[in-house]
């Protein structure tokens, strides 16, 4: 279901609300005069939705964490664009569009690593120009379709994911799955039409420290929808590899290059060089959103640095000394060279590499 599908508004609806059998899980949802985030800082042991009336309020929520996970950022921030357009046109008038320019900024400055944040801005950007009068309405129905149209690729992306899978046990990093998404997931979407499928014997996952996405939101949303999990710590990734249980690593991406290098959750990498020394399979799920042909290769992506009391203490008990200097990167990059698979709504890259991302692209 791409975009030109989505002209019913049923259909839509229901494809966003979700709530089938093992797609019980959404991060957002859209109000009238409200963008409504669940809050996935207090997440497993708190159930807590926050409402969001300002574009500042939406970049600020993209910058604590509160929503994660790129395709989620992204359409975040498609949500955030609506609600700047109804203060710029409520404050300015005909000229909402100058006025929207400081908010459309702060947006794109919440998290420089996710390709989809900047794509979500500048897909709703490019029909400023065709709109007369109030843009809200029409705004909010563009906002609504990225949104749909994310739940969609990643139901694709899971059944293809899937498919290549043998039934043995698999392995994930971080959260890239329906609270990372508009719905469903990208990884986890794999994940989840494997285990329907029988495909999967599995699912290891590790911590993803210093945040805790993997043992926090991958465990607590694969159990809202009944699928078993193992949580392993970071560093048992290698022995497990060694011992032959997992055969398939499985992961989201931020940023995809033109090269096919991927920028992705830091400890990315680490997995990818394990799997590709042990034998297994490494695969990485992503919508064509998250590539981004204007950067060459992995080396022109900006790495994220977050503050270094993410490392120093846990539940705000200080447990690293003072006098320790941190360093924080929250991302790492990963050669195309390993990857073995690449599953996008568009199909399926073995080995990717610059030819086969234009081609799957339609040679953009």
């Amino acid at each position: 279901m791409m975009q030109n599908e989505f002209r019913n508004h049923a259909a839509v609806t229901a494809l966003i609300r979700g709530g089938e059998p093992g797609d019980s899980v959404r991060p957002l949802r859209w109000r009238a005069d409200a963008l409504e985030l669940l809050d996935q800082r207090l997440l497993p042991a708190e159930v807590r939705w926050i409402s969001l009336t300002t574009a500042g309020q939406v970049a600020q929520a993209i910058r604590d964490m509160a929503v994660r996970g790129a395709p989620a950022i992204g359409i975040a921030a498609a949500y955030g664009v609506v609600l700047a357009a109804r203060q710029a046109w409520g404050e300015a008038g005909k000229d909402w569009r100058r006025a929207i320019e400081p908010e459309l900024t702060r947006l794109c400055a919440a998290r420089p690593t996710a390709a989809n944040l900047h794509w979500a801005v500048q897909r709703m950007q490019q029909q400023f120009g065709t709109m007369d009068g109030d843009p809200v309405a029409a705004l909010s129905a563009s906002a609504t379709q990225i949104h749909a149209e994310d739940i969609a690729a990643n139901r694709r992306m899971g059944e293809l994911g899937a498919a290549l899978l043998d039934g043995s046990d698999v392995l994930t990093h971080c959260n890239a799955g329906s609270l990372a998404t508009g719905g469903y997931g990208t990884a986890l979407g794999v994940v989840r039409s494997g285990h329907v499928a029988g495909r999967i014997s599995n699912v290891y996952i590790g911590e993803t420290r210093p945040w805790l996405q993997g043992a926090r939101l991958t465990t607590w949303e694969l159990i809202q929808d009944g699928i078993p999990v193992t949580l392993i710590a970071d560093s048992a990734a290698a022995s497990l590899l060694r011992e032959g249980c997992v055969r398939w690593i499985i992961v989201g991406a931020d940023r995809i290059a033109a090269n096919g290098d991927v920028a992705n959750k830091i400890g990315t990498y680490g997995l990818a060089v394990l799997a590709r020394h042990h034998g297994a399979k490494f695969m990485v799920v992503a919508p064509v959103s998250t590539f981004d042909l204007s950067t060459d290769t992995g080396a022109g992506i900006p790495i994220e640095e977050r503050n270094g009391d993410e490392l120093r203490g846990s539940n705000a008990k200080i447990q690293v000394p003072e006098a320790a200097q941190i360093r924080n990167p929250v991302f790492d990059v990963t050669p195309a060279e390993l990857v073995d698979f690449l599953v996008t709504e568009n199909g399926v890259l073995k080995a990717p590499d610059r030819a086969g991302i234009r081609g799957l692209l339609g040679g953009a």
